[in-house]
């Protein structure tokens, strides 16, 4: 079950953005970077800056996740799948609690392919990892 596309983080730029400005927090299996909603880091009295907000607003409107898993994970690309598609459930079940706007990048762990990690375990640790961020709906 994939994620809708108005929820994925797809341009190389997006996933630089959140890399270089976002906050970490790690777990065990995964890392989670996240990078707040524009309109929430600062607000500014530039023009320029306030019709650039006024066009992503599109984007505001929902959080877009992308999934990066390296081939340290495992050299398989049936493992890396499994895991990404995993991950990509544990989300799903997860998108209805997330505060709009957000931009997050999940990534995984060598340690996720060696103990034979499983959905529920994925679940589990993207609760935890989104709790400390605060991206829940109502801590931002």
């Amino acid at each position: 079950m994939a994620l809708p596309k108005a929820n994925r983080l797809k341009s190389r730029k997006d996933f630089q953005a959140v890399f270089r400005e976002g906050i970490r927090r790690h777990g065990s299996y995964l890392t989670l970077r996240a990078l707040k909603p524009l309109c929430s880091t600062k607000p500014s009295l530039d023009t320029a800056t306030q019709t650039r907000q006024a066009t992503d607003s599109a984007d505001i409107a929902s959080t877009r996740i992308g999934i990066s898993i390296s081939t340290k994970v495992s050299k398989r690309a049936v493992v890396r799948n499994r895991i990404k598609r995993q991950i990509t459930a544990a989300l799903h079940k997860l998108l209805p609690k997330l505060s709009p706007g957000w931009r997050l990048v999940v990534i995984v762990k060598p340690t996720a392919a060696e103990s034979k990690c499983v959905s529920p375990q994925f679940l589990q640790e993207l609760e935890q990892l989104l709790a400390q961020a605060e991206v829940f709906d109502g801590n931002s």
